[in-house]
């Protein structure tokens, strides 16, 4: 590192941001692909959840100063030769930072569209057609079984009728939910 000591004082300041920025970055993306950035059982002492709600993307955290950083250093090396006026050139590689960091939130946005949400809501069996697994008694006397497709996979859920006894084997139809968990159905 004796090349740096020889160097203009902001081009070694550049160096001394992106060689560090770039290791750490490295580091980020070799812990990324092996999966050990995972929170899973991890604590901290601190809230750092800055925005209060659950995004999925956080303006202040450390992996966004790193590609500030890694921006900011290697866009400021890069054109140290081009561009003559210090202010102009600071000015340029923090913006170039700045487009790293949203370059990451483009990315990661792309990366979350991705991600399927496959939990089961009752309120996607409405107007759907199931078959009765075990029958179901008259008037709301009680409870029956119907199986029913969702997104591809079968459920067994608890149903109930206003109407007559639909016995096992018929096909139904999801009229309505009530009191958020219970089916209510008609024969077909």
């Amino acid at each position: 590192m004796d090349f740096l000591t020889e160097l203009d004082p902001l081009l070694r300041t550049f160096w001394f941001v992106a060689i560090p920025a770039t290791v750490i970055f490295a580091i980020q993306t070799i812990m990324t692909f092996v999966g050990v950035d995972s929170s899973e059982g991890l604590e901290a002492d601190f809230d750092s959840n800055l925005d209060g709600g659950d995004a999925p993307f956080q303006l202040f955290s450390f992996r966004n100063l790193i590609n500030f950083l890694l921006g900011f250093g290697w866009a400021g090396i890069s054109f140290y030769g081009l561009i003559q006026n210090k202010t102009i050139l600071i000015l340029a590689a923090t913006i170039i930072g700045v487009a790293f960091v949203y370059v990451f939130f483009l990315v990661i946005s792309q990366i979350l569209k991705l991600g399927e949400d496959g939990s089961f809501k009752m309120s996607e069996t409405l107007s759907k057609i199931a078959e009765v697994y075990l029958t179901i008694p008259a008037h709301m006397e009680g409870r029956g079984k119907i199986l029913i497709s969702v997104k591809g996979s079968m459920h067994e859920l608890e149903v109930m009728t206003k109407g007559e006894k639909i016995p096992s084997g018929s096909t139904v139809k999801i009229v309505s939910i009530e009191n958020g968990n219970v089916l209510i159905v008609e024969k077909i």
